[in-house]
């Protein structure tokens, strides 16, 4: 899998290279220039193809839309998933949190219909096998 990314890598290196060259011919565009021009984007053309035939070759791979998003915000995409585990983590703690305040909550809400209902609570704990923790 990972020689298709490096294929896919080196032609779109080219690609971009050959583009960079056109807006250089472009900008200061001269009449001799022509001929340049013409070879750079016969050159784009063909890299177009390259990179055609390539695209076969990654039809299983899924992009997240948000990594374009990441794109369109001048965002380096190397950082989504960076990005994504720190959501995972916060979100993660959070729900921690929420475990942790209900387990609290059980024990208290256990002690205190042990006070109230002690026989209830003992039918209870019978019924659950006894088991201190539930």
């Amino acid at each position: 899998m990972a020689d298709k990314f490096e294929a896919l890598e080196q032609q779109l290196e080219l690609f971009i290279e050959n583009t960079r060259q056109i807006g250089i011919v472009v900008s200061d565009f001269q009449p001799q220039g022509q001929n340049v021009l013409n070879q750079k984007l016969n050159t784009m053309v063909v890299e177009m193809q390259e990179l055609d035939k390539l695209r076969t070759q990654l039809q299983d791979v899924h992009v997240p839309l948000e990594v374009f998003d990441y794109i369109d915000q001048g965002r380096n995409p190397n950082l989504y998933t960076r990005d994504c585990l720190e959501k995972a983590l916060a979100k993660n703690e959070l729900v921690k949190g929420k475990v942790d305040n209900l387990k609290k909550f059980k024990a208290l809400l256990m002690v205190e219909l042990n006070k109230v209902f002690p026989n209830e609570m003992n039918m209870y704990r019978a019924l659950k096998g006894n088991d201190r923790s539930t």
